[in-house]
């Protein structure tokens, strides 16, 4: 991963650090945190965003949780090691997200995705990954994985995606490109949703569906169909509940997979 102002990896970001910063405030009521914990931020109406990082590198954890530390509205819930221990987190903390490396030994990140994200109302999964390759996105997005990002990605746009996904967007890296959703609907594999039959949206929803396919966003599709974005944003929740999606991730494989959307358009 890059700094927002630089190229520095996440090795040097922490290096030298032996304890990342930590907000004040001590720990929770009840006992002590979770390993790598932080209490929300104070003076904020909303509730943080908590996160469990799941890598197997002390340094990538380290790094990513000292930007957390130092972000608004975003707190760390836990760490884990490994696949394992990042599905037990999952289960015992409820974190909203889960920012999941894919080689990690006991259980790889992409059979934790599919634990994670098969239970009803478990968090979303980032997908955290030096492997930007198409069998990888192909698995953590089969697995339910709600974005994809590649570790050389600045910590600003990092803490972007935490935030959009845990809103309910998906998000695919700038770098993973739409080729890769395309060859993706292509593939045999199981649905990533339940839902396939489109008699069940109006003419209003398969429009907005086929604007989600295109990759455009909420604010996008209004101005394309010169509605509220708030309009917009009910669209897609109303095809995310018919579809039986998890997120906009799997609308644009909808998309792809009814031929709403086409792989050379």
């Amino acid at each position: 991963m890059t700094t927002p102002g630089g190229t520095e990896p996440v090795a040097a970001r922490s290096a030298g650090a032996a304890e990342p910063r930590r907000r004040p405030g001590g720990e929770p009521p009840g006992g002590a945190s979770p390993e790598g914990a932080q209490p929300a931020p104070a003076g904020t109406g909303a509730p943080a965003v908590r996160v469990v990082l799941a890598d197997d590198q002390p340094l990538v954890r380290a790094a990513l949780q000292m930007v957390i530390t130092d972000a608004p509205g975003i707190e760390v819930a836990g760490e884990a090691g490994n696949g394992a221990e990042a599905v037990a987190l999952a289960e015992s903390l409820r974190p909203d997200v889960v920012v999941m490396d894919i080689r990690m030994p006991v259980l790889d990140g992409i059979e934790a995705t599919r634990r994670i994200t098969g239970r009803p109302g478990g968090p979303h999964v980032i997908v955290l990954t030096t492997f930007d390759d198409d069998e990888v996105v192909y698995g953590a997005l089969r697995a339910g994985a709600a974005g994809f990002l590649v570790k050389d990605m600045a910590l600003d746009d990092i803490l972007a995606a935490v935030r959009l996904v845990a809103a309910g967007e998906g998000l695919i890296a700038p770098g993973v490109t739409r080729r890769l959703i395309r060859e993706f609907a292509r593939r045999p594999g199981p649905a990533p949703g339940p839902g396939r039959e489109l008699s069940v949206i109006t003419d209003r929803e398969r429009e907005v569906l086929t604007l989600v396919g295109s990759g455009l966003s909420n604010t996008e599709i209004a101005e394309r169909l010169v509605i509220s974005v708030a309009t917009a944003k009910t669209y897609v929740t109303r095809l995310l509940s018919k579809l039986g999606a998890r997120d906009r991730v799997q609308l644009v494989i909808i998309a792809y997979e009814t031929g709403l959307v086409s792989a050379t358009g």
